[in-house]
């Protein structure tokens, strides 16, 4: 009996793959705000809501769960961590707060086609992060779901 993965139950955890813990950390809960939940070798994890969010050595891993240690090009983005705000007012306000803390943002926060107010910023392990918050009228026709 096959079953699909987004059967069995809702995404629990995003587990980052990151060079240096400590970095991560110090990043994640001076700059970010993150609490701290729990803190082992080479792991971290904080908490959030609906969605735990972790950070892994990509040598820890690589050493204990026998994974592959290839690494992509520096540059080459492979993941993007999307955390949606109620209002656009609150994306310029994050924006200003962060930039004041040293969060390299890709420029200031901007109008998309898709009907979303957005900024993006990269974490010390080059891992993109978007802020974002529907327009007026929301994700709109441009987001329809498909059946």
């Amino acid at each position: 009996m096959s079953m699909a993965v987004a059967s069995i139950s809702r995404i629990s955890d995003v587990c980052l793959l990151v060079e240096d813990i400590e970095r991560t950390v110090t990043f994640y809960v001076d700059k970010l705000g993150f609490r701290l939940r729990r803190r082992a070798e080479g792991f971290a994890d904080f908490h959030g809501e609906g969605v735990t969010l972790a950070a892994w050595e990509i040598d820890h891993i690589g050493q204990h769960a026998g994974v592959s240690k290839l690494r992509s090009p520096r540059h080459a983005h492979k993941v993007c961590v999307a955390v949606r705000l109620d209002t656009p007012d609150e994306i310029d306000r994050l924006h200003a707060g962060l930039t004041a803390k040293g969060v390299p943002f890709y420029g200031p926060p901007e109008n998309y086609v898709w009907n979303a107010r957005c900024a993006y910023f990269t974490d010390p392990d080059d891992t993109l992060w978007e802020l974002y918050a529907w327009l007026d009228g929301g994700p709109g026709d441009y987001h329809d779901e498909q059946p």
